[in-house]
Parts: C-alpha cells; sequence; structure tokens
C-alpha cells in the first residue's frame, strides 16, 4: 500500500511541476537545395504551453565558431503577433517563425539556427530556452561548357593508329555535374578509369563483364592483324580485312553459344593451319587515309577531373579517349551533355570532327611589288555538309617548292606566312601551305608574281642623274682651275727676271 502511494505522489508532483515549468519543442521544416538567385523562406515551428520571451535566428559561418544574427523577436517590446497564434488559455500551442532570404547567393549557403525562449511558469525570472538547425544548400548551375582536342594542334599519322582525345570543360557548377559523352546523338558505351570519379555518371550500356571480356578479345584479335608502317602490299589490306571478320564472328560465337571459348580456339587454330583462298579484286587505296584494319566499335575510355574553383564552385574536365579511325569518325557529330540538379534540361556542346580540305588563301597586297611586306593567310576550307568548321584545329606548313624561304629557312609554321621585301627574284615562286590534324591531311599552292616598282625605279634614275650631274660638275672645276694655273703661268713674270731688273737699278 506504501509503494502505490509513493508512486502516485511522486506522478503527481512530476506533473505540478511540469505544470509550472512548461515545456518547450523547436524543429525546423526541411528545405531541398536552392538555385542561387531563387528565394527561400525558412520555417521555424515551435509548440509550448508557456508565453513567448523572443526569438532569434542565426546563420553560422567560420566553420561553427562565429553567429550573424538575421532576425529577432522580442515579445517585450514587440507586440505585433502578425504571423503567430496567441492564446490565453494554458494549452497547448504551436506557434511558426519564417524568415524569408531573397535573391539567395553563393555566400548564403550553410547552417542556420532558430533559438526560441519561454518564460517559465514559476517566475518570469526565468527563461526556458531551446534551438533548431538547418542547412541551406544553394546549388549553382553551369556557366560555361565547351569540347576541346587534347594536344592540339596535332598532325596526321597515314600509316599508324593514334589515340584521340576531347575535352569536356564544364565551369562554374555546384555540386559537381554528371557528364556523358553522345556519338550522332546515341549515347556512347564507355570504359571508366580508375581515375575516374563517383560524381559523373557512369552512362555505359553494358556493364556485364563478359561482354566486356568479349570485346577486349575481339579487339586483341583485330590487332593481330594491323599491317605496320613497313608493309606496303595492298593485297595484304584485303586478306586482313578477311581475317578479321572471321575472329570477329569466333568471337560472338565464344559470347553467345555456352562452351564457346573452346570452339573459338579450335576455330583459329584450323583458321592459321589450313590455307585461305580468296578472290583479290584490283583496289585503289586513297594515300590521305591510314591503311590499317580497326575495329568499327572501338572502345571509349572515361575519365574524370575535378577542381575546386576561387568562387566556392568547382570546374569539371570529363575526357573520352579512343583510337581513331579516319575513314568512320570524319565528319562524326560528338556531343558532351551535362546533367544538374539547377537544370530543368540538359544542356550540351557539341563539335563535328572533319578533316581540312582545300584551304582557302589570300594574298595581301594582291599586286605584289619589289620591296614590298607580303603576307599569305588561310582563311578557310572547302567545308562538307555537315561540317560548319574543321575541328580539331588543323596546324599549318609553309615550306617553298624548290628551295628555302626568303629568311633561309625550310620551312614555317603557322596560319600566316610574312614574306618581308620581297625581291624581283621571287618573282614567279611557288609556296605550299600543308594543312593537317588527326584526320587528314591537304596540300595547296599559290605562286607569287612580284611587279616592278616604278617608286623605286625613279628613285634609282634620279640617282643615277644625281651621280652623272656631280660627276660633270667635278670635271668642269678640275678643268677650270686648270685653265686658270695655266693662265697665271702664262701673264705673270718670272721671279728671277724682276729680282735681276731690282738689282741693276
Amino acid at each position: 500500500m506504501t509503494r502505490p502511494l509513493s508512486l502516485y505522489c511522486l506522478l503527481l508532483s512530476a506533473h505540478t511541476l511540469s505544470l509550472t515549468a512548461g515545456y518547450l519543442t523547436v524543429s525546423i521544416e526541411p528545405l531541398h537545395p536552392i538555385v542561387i538567385g531563387d528565394t527561400v523562406t525558412l520555417k521555424c515551428n515551435f509548440q509550448t504551453d508557456g508565453s513567448l520571451r523572443e526569438i532569434v535566428w542565426f546563420r553560422v559561418t567560420e566553420g561553427g565558431h562565429a553567429k550573424q544574427k538575421i532576425f529577432t523577436f522580442d515579445a517585450m517590446y514587440n507586440t505585433s503577433y502578425s504571423h503567430m497564434e496567441d492564446n490565453r488559455r494554458r494549452e497547448d500551442l504551436v506557434y511558426q517563425s519564417r524568415v524569408r532570404l531573397p535573391e539567395i547567393q553563393l555566400e548564403d549557403d550553410g547552417l542556420y539556427e532558430c533559438h526560441v525562449g519561454i518564460y517559465d511558469r514559476s517566475s518570469t525570472d526565468k527563461v526556458i530556452l531551446a534551438s533548431g538547425s538547418i542547412i541551406l544548400t544553394v546549388i549553382v548551375p553551369p556557366k560555361t561548357i565547351s569540347v576541346v582536342a587534347a594536344n592540339s594542334p596535332a598532325p596526321f599519322s597515314r600509316y599508324e593508329a593514334q589515340n584521340f582525345t576531347l575535352v569536356c570543360i564544364v565551369t562554374g557548377a555546384k555540386p559537381a555535374p554528371v557528364v556523358y559523352f553522345k556519338r550522332d546523338g546515341e549515347l556512347i558505351d564507355v570504359v571508366p578509369t580508375t581515375q575516374s570519379s563517383s560524381s559523373v555518371g557512369d552512362h555505359s550500356k553494358g556493364t556485364d563483364q563478359e561482354k566486356n571480356w568479349s570485346r577486349s578479345q575481339s579487339g586483341l584479335l583485330s590487332s593481330q592483324v594491323v599491317l605496320t608502317s613497313q608493309d606496303l602490299d595492298d593485297t595484304k589490306v584485303q586478306k586482313s580485312m578477311f581475317l578479321s571478320e572471321q575472329e570477329g564472328k569466333l568471337a560472338r560465337l565464344g559470347q553467345d553459344v555456352p562452351g564457346g571459348l573452346e570452339q573459338v580456339h579450335e576455330e583459329l587454330s584450323k583458321l592459321n593451319s589450313e590455307p585461305t583462298t580468296e578472290v583479290i579484286h584490283e583496289t585503289i587505296v586513297s594515300r590521305e587515309f591510314p591503311r590499317w584494319v580497326q575495329s568499327s566499335e572501338p572502345l571509349y575510355y572515361f575519365q574524370h577531373q575535378q577542381q575546386a574553383a576561387g568562387d566556392g564552385t568547382l570546374e569539371v574536365k570529363a575526357m573520352l579517349t579512343w583510337s581513331l579511325n579516319p575513314q568512320l569518325d570524319n565528319e562524326v557529330l560528338f556531343s558532351c551533355e551535362v546533367n544538374h540538379p539547377a537544370l530543368s534540361m540538359p544542356m550540351q556542346a557539341e563539335v563535328t570532327l572533319a578533316a581540312p580540305k582545300g584551304p582557302k588563301l589570300s594574298m595581301s597586297p594582291s599586286k605584289a611589288k619589289v620591296g614590298d611586306t607580303v603576307r599569305i593567310i588561310v582563311h578557310g576550307f572547302q567545308l562538307g555538309p555537315s561540317a560548319s568548321e574543321v575541328f580539331p584545329e588543323p596546324m599549318f606548313t609553309w615550306t617553298k617548292v624548290g628551295g628555302h624561304l626568303l629568311d633561309g629557312r625550310e620551312e614555317h609554321d603557322g596560319r600566316e606566312l610574312i614574306l618581308e621585301r620581297v625581291p624581283a627574284e621571287l618573282n614567279g615562286s611557288m609556296f605550299r601551305c600543308t594543312a593537317q590534324n588527326p584526320l587528314g591531311s591537304t596540300d595547296t599552292h599559290t605562286r607569287l608574281i612580284v611587279f616592278d616598282n616604278p617608286r623605286l625605279k625613279k628613285g634609282k634614275e634620279h640617282y643615277i642623274a644625281i651621280n652623272a650631274a656631280a660627276s660633270q660638275h667635278s670635271l668642269t672645276l678640275t678643268y677650270m682651275l686648270l685653265l686658270l694655273k695655266f693662265s697665271c703661268e702664262l701673264t705673270l713674270p718670272d721671279p728671277l727676271v724682276l729680282l735681276n731688273t731690282w738689282t741693276s737699278t
């Protein structure tokens, strides 16, 4: 009997204490990420049965070491309860305090706290405090996106394959966006490298290990029949293509049929041991393109890098590398697309791979004269129907057919060739401009016609005339001096005769 009575007294005293002390609970409504420039409203909900004393909003800065007041409501001096329920009855009341932050900026990102104080029921001198916090996340959409070619400009490799890398650069984003590549509008099946970041989505359509193994095996088989640069037998190109097709079929057989790997090795041994008879048709090999045999579906390797910028955003570089095939990749559209939570639709940049064709040259002045400075500039190309410019940027090499350039060099690199003070000996000289990028190479020629310069000719004639006049004047002066000397000798008497005459007198 004593224990139930004591328990009842304890509960009664606790209830009485709670009635006199009051209670307070504070919570802040969750927020989704806010796009920079938007307006956000922070909502602080608190429940109590006491009288409100104050509400204070803080923005936490410097990693939690400092707090900045952004809003204060003092119930002692401010009797406005426009956003609060006022009820004198002692019952549970739910209040809400709102803080509106217009045009959110990146520096507004961080932790926010709502502090609430109520009066203690037992004494108006005591205040009960409680607080809640929330993290405001500000996201920034990408500012710029561009696609460039790595190691550009680069020369054209005629007889051996070379790797080619597209770099997609995205700046001004927070957080890091998801970057992926497309070829002619189709998502590219990429092989991520170990350096790829987890923030970039792996948009690979084939994640099955058996598929990757099969593709690597088929790539290995096709690489065994690649022609070297010293092997110039055109008939081997057809045979290599035949072997590549057969081995590609065997690779697919090993993938699709159970236990097909052993059958692949048996077929390969038969193919290598038995002679192959095929009809070799007459072919014409284009010298503008490599003559190696390559798989029509190369492996695309994906790499991702990101670094922080000074304004709190990120710069992302996504790289796509594959073995370039000029026959298949010429005039193909590659696009880089970006997904970001601050974007309503993907952001993209696209380029069309194109080999340089038919450089258009312009010469200034159009009629060069002896002594002029001549500039020959490449100002455009003949483009295909699907290309708006030559990409990647080609490299230009200038040479003089049958000799050296005016300054003695064998060649000059750059889009512009400058010939200073051209002499008459350059009249009729032929200059060659070679434009090349990893997709192809092309040459164009221009002939320099040098005309006589009337000003130089007139000046030369005037100089000759002046020299002739000066020479004639010098001869005349010399003749006059000689004549004067001769006259003096004839008119003046002999000094000895004069002396004798003076002595005799």
